[in-house]
């Protein structure tokens, strides 16, 4: 039996789509089998809610009085960079984007405490923040500064714009060194003291939907508490890995562009982190509604988590050297026991994604889709899988003629 997603969308309309999480779909299909279980089920929900320093937003902040060219002056929202490289107040501020000041006042050497992802997570929670711009004058935009307080809601467009986010699976992050070191992975131990991963495992979406069968560009999806839309494949789309019986892949491999309207969403899905030693990311929640076309679709949506397997990387060398290899090979279900055997000792685990988070956008998409709040969409087209021959390449380093 197979379905389309018109045919769903309008089960949806009449109220009668049935629509579980990815959690419950698994004990479904364990009970009834995959092909009683795409005849019933109509839309499995999934749902994420991580750090990702591929983060911002661009706005378009409204026209001063008189008008001021701040393409290619300078901008800052409290104080942190914005890029000013277009019209006359388009501006894009991105998460990682910090302050000058912000390291020399940090009480921990190296470390970050705030950034373009707080900007937007107080943009979001309704407060002001300062905007100071310069320009350099013209005939039809006179002004050469603007200092004052501005609101989302001031704001003719203010647009969620993440080049990458979801990322399909990821690595387990150790530290083999004899020195405590600071990552975007969090902080690790020295002598693999400890081992931090970032995926909701069974819950994420694109281990949903392994080969993009269903997601492309398009898709409606839940995002930072609003609806958003997947806009391209992710940078570093990676779909030509190692790859379980199952489709599912061994470590990183797709991700998502994605965007939305700002004024839509809400700081509970949307956060400013700060990593020590290392920077400022946004955590995002993002929630993927998988249609159940057919009975390969719903076996691909009861994968568990102790059918995903992921890399455990030494950051110490093996990352930032690009050297090849990786400790061990682990599953998510041992990830999420709080420990995991390396090297023949328990070595503790920690999550930098949360599954509790996780859980409840799987289930707040699904309750928008039950109350008729949220309509699948179709993409225009799916996302580059494993024949498209897409892979990530390394910079070039070449000599630079002078």
């Amino acid at each position: 039996m197979s379905k389309t997603i018109q045919e769903i969308n309008e089960k949806i309309k009449k109220g009668s789509a049935v629509v579980v999480t990815a959690e419950e779909i698994i004990d479904i299909v364990r009970k009834k089998g995959a092909k009683k279980a795409a005849s019933e089920v109509d839309v499995v929900t999934t749902g994420t809610f991580g750090p990702m320093c591929s983060s911002g937003a661009y706005f378009n902040l409204g026209h001063t009085k008189p008008r001021i060219k701040i393409g290619g002056g300078t901008c800052t929202l409290n104080d942190v960079p914005c890029y000013t490289g277009f019209a006359a107040v388009d501006v894009i501020l991105g998460a990682t984007a910090m302050p000058d000041y912000d390291q020399r006042n940090s009480i921990y050497p190296g470390s970050f405490k705030y950034g373009g992802a707080h900007v937007i997570e107080e943009l979001v929670a309704g407060k002001a923040v300062k905007l100071s711009a310069t320009a350099y004058g013209t005939d039809c935009y006179p002004r050469k500064s603007v200092e004052t307080m501005v609101y989302l809601a001031d704001m003719n467009e203010a647009v969620l714009f993440d080049p990458r986010n979801c990322y399909q699976n990821y690595n387990v992050a150790v530290n083999c060194s004899d020195k405590v070191i600071y990552t975007y992975m969090g902080r690790l131990l020295p002598r693999i003291g400890n081992a931090n991963y970032c995926s909701a495992g069974q819950l994420s979406p694109l281990l949903n939907d392994p080969l993009y069968k269903t997601i492309g560009i398009g898709t409606r999806i839940f995002l930072g508490g609003g609806q958003g839309y997947v806009s391209w494949q992710g940078t570093q789309h990676n779909p030509n890995v190692k790859r379980s019986d199952n489709g599912v892949p061994r470590m990183g491999s797709g991700t998502l562009a994605v965007m939305g309207d700002l004024k839509q969403m809400s700081p509970e899905w949307l956060r400013g982190a700060s990593m020590t030693g290392y920077g400022v990311t946004l955590t995002v929640g993002i929630g993927v509604p998988i249609p159940i076309l057919n009975e390969e679709i719903v076996q691909y949506t009861a994968v568990r988590d102790e059918e995903i397997f992921a890399q455990v990387i030494d950051y110490s060398k093996n990352y930032p050297e690009v050297i090849p290899g990786s400790v061990a090979e682990v599953n998510y279900a041992q990830l999420k026991s709080g420990s995991i055997t390396l090297e023949g000792r328990q070595v503790p685990t920690g999550g930098l994604s949360s599954y509790v988070c996780a859980q409840k956008i799987a289930a707040t998409l699904k309750k928008w889709i039950v109350d008729k709040k949220f309509y699948l969409s179709e993409p225009a087209a799916l996302l580059p899988s494993v024949d498209s021959g897409i892979s990530v390449k390394l910079m070039a380093d070449r000599p630079v003629k002078k």
